[in-house]
This record gives C-alpha cells, sequence and structure tokens, in this order.
C-alpha cells in the first residue's frame, strides 16, 4: 500500500474516533447532568397522555409555570400556562398565552378560573380543559417552577437576557426600570410575572411574550458548545416533561443554529371576546367566548 494512502487512511481514522469520543463525552457528560438534577426534582405528571401529532413535523407542547407556593393545594394552581406551537417543516414557533382568570368548565370540577385546572388534576387535566375549551391538541406537557425557571435561563444565558423593560417594576424585592436593561434569571422571572397594575393579567401576558421572544432572538449567544451537554442534562432534570430528550435536542439544534423564523403570539381570550364578572364562586373572573376564542385560535394555528 502506498504511503500516501495509508496516511489518508490513518487520518480519517484518527476522525472517526475524535468525533465517537467527543459523541461518547456529550452523551455521558448530559446523563450524569440529567441524572443529577432528576435526583431533586419531583415528577408528579406521570399518568399524561397526549394527543396524536397531526404531523411528525409538528408538535404542540402545553407549558405549565406552577406556583407550587400556593399551600391549598398538592400541587400548586398553574401561574402560566401557554401552548407552544413548532413546526420543523416551515421552521415557524408560535406561542399560545392563556389568561389564568379565563372561566372554563374543568371536568368533574364544574366552572373554575382555568389555573385551577393543574390544582385539581395535574398537566392531564389542564391539558383535557384545553382540549374541550379551546380545541387545542396537546402533545406533551412541560412543567416548571419559579425557581427551576430562574436557575435555567442563568445556566443558559449566563450574561442575562436583554430586554426592553416597558415600565418600572418591583416585585417580591426586585426592582427593574424602565428602558433597556440586562436581566438575570429571578429579575427575568419577576418581570414576566408582575401584574400588579390597572392592565393586570393583560399587560403580563404581554410581557411573557416579549421574554419568550428575547430567548429565542438571543439563544445564539448562549453558553460555548462544549458546555452545552452538561447544562442541556441539568435542565431537562429540572423539569417535569414527557417530550422525549431526542426531540429536546432536535429542537434544540433549529433554535440554536438560528434557523427558526420570528416568534408569533395570540393571547386568550382575543379582543372582544370576554367580559369581567365578578359575580361568580371563584370571585373576579374572565367571562370568555369560547367559540369565538377557538375560532381565533384555528385561525392562528394555520397562518402561515
Amino acid at each position: 500500500m502506498k504511503k500516501s494512502v495509508k496516511v489518508i487512511i490513518i487520518t480519517v481514522l484518527s476522525l472517526l474516533l475524535v468525533v465517537v469520543s467527543i459523541g461518547c463525552y456529550a452523551a455521558i457528560s448530559f446523563q450524569n447532568a440529567k441524572e443529577e438534577s432528576e435526583s431533586k426534582i419531583k415528577h408528579i405528571n406521570t399518568d399524561f397522555s397526549g394527543d396524536e401529532q397531526s404531523s411528525d413535523k409538528e408538535l404542540t407542547i402545553m407549558v405549565v409555570g406552577n406556583d407550587s407556593r400556593d399551600d391549598d393545594y398538592d400541587q400548586g394552581r398553574s401561574d402560566t400556562l401557554m401552548v407552544a406551537h413548532y413546526d420543523g417543516k416551515t421552521k415557524q414557533p408560535k406561542l399560545i398565552s392563556i389568561m389564568r382568570d379565563s372561566y372554563v368548565n374543568i371536568p368533574d370540577h364544574g366552572l373554575d378560573k382555568i389555573n385551577a385546572a393543574y390544582a385539581y388534576g395535574g398537566a392531564q387535566l389542564t391539558k383535557e380543559v384545553l382540549n374541550t375549551s379551546f380545541g387545542l391538541p396537546i402533545n406533551y406537557y412541560l412543567v416548571m417552577d419559579f425557581k427551576e425557571f430562574s436557575d435555567i435561563i442563568d445556566e443558559l444565558y449566563p450574561k442575562g437576557v436583554t430586554i426592553e423593560a416597558e415600565k418600572d417594576i418591583n416585585l417580591d424585592g426586585v426592582d427593574i426600570k424602565k428602558g433597556k436593561q440586562t436581566l438575570h434569571g429571578n429579575s427575568l422571572l419577576q418581570y414576566a410575572r408582575f401584574r400588579m397594575d390597572e392592565e393586570g393579567d393583560f399587560g403580563r401576558i404581554r410581557r411573557q411574550q416579549q421574554v419568550m421572544d428575547a430567548l429565542i432572538n438571543q439563544s445564539k449567544d448562549l453558553i460555548p458548545v462544549w458546555e452545552l451537554p452538561q447544562v442541556a442534562g441539568k435542565i431537562v432534570g429540572k423539569i417535569d416533561t414527557n417530550v422525549p430528550t431526542s426531540l429536546l435536542i432536535d429542537l434544540a439544534k433549529d433554535f440554536l443554529s438560528g434557523k427558526v423564523k420570528p416568534l408569533k403570539s395570540l393571547s386568550v381570550p382575543v379582543e372582544d371576546s370576554w367580559d369581567f364578572n365578578d359575580d361568580t364562586p371563584s370571585g373576579s373572573v374572565l367571562q370568555i367566548d369560547e367559540q369565538k376564542n377557538t375560532e381565533a385560535i384555528q385561525t392562528f394555528m394555520k397562518d402561515e
């Protein structure tokens, strides 16, 4: 065999060995970090049964921000309820934010605010409400509490997340000034949670969508690539979800590569589809027109 051919073969084999070694290191780092984080997280939604995907390129994930500090329930009410949709073919992410005071029928519990569904029956019951009240099929769920959100932001965005704060905000000891700000985990959480003004949940939903948009737009500026396996493992271990790890990795590749389109958002209830109602067993609620909101959601999901 000629010397030049031998050199080529040795070079190729060396490169393959390096690739395999890197892959093994990444897999081990990911799994070790995941197992360490999982040992500290309570996974309670083991009965979740997701709806069948309409396409292997599209998926819909119910995202629950759990207010687990609520002592009236074994598990907290959903402080935040969103439905994230991603079309892997068109690279279009969409986000539906559902206001927590929306008055809906919760199976076996009657009319109540939608955020009570998680306290009554976890992710599965919340999914059923989204199915029946808004015609929303849900493939997967993802649940995290306040502290987990803060930790995940700090892990992924160690330099912080830059946003244009729309107003001065003070919540849970955090002061945020109006204007361009670089916020870290807890500060970003309080900015997204704030609703102690005349706008209430309407302003809060708008700020949450602003935060999600910033996270997507700045996803290319995350931690160094070589740190991703370990950090990804930590993150996956910190959240209660049934999204397969392989699918999470595929999604991460799209978002980290910057290939995704700008986020499209919808707030529910939509304009002219609700009224305030202070005379209910649940207190002040948003009395909604479910048909009008269902139609708006369907139109939003089909829009390209």
